[in-house]
């Protein structure tokens, strides 16, 4: 996870829109890159995600 945000996705009650870029759907984790094209490893075990389709992440995890 990254922190060089306004505000941390890990720490923060917020969702952050994410673009999934890799997916190892075997270990349920993506690589996704936000609009300020910082890039964070998120768990994709709660959702159905595919490289290019934009996910909600909040936590570390991707919520929707």
């Amino acid at each position: 996870m990254s922190c060089d945000h306004d505000v941390c996705i890990t720490c923060a009650d917020l969702a952050v829109p994410m673009v999934v870029e890799r997916l190892d759907a075997a270990a349920g984790l993506a690589t996704c890159v936000d609009a300020g094209g910082a890039h964070s490893e998120v768990d994709v075990t709660l959702v159905d995600a595919a490289v290019g389709e934009t996910v909600l992440v909040h936590a570390g995890a991707a919520i929707a």
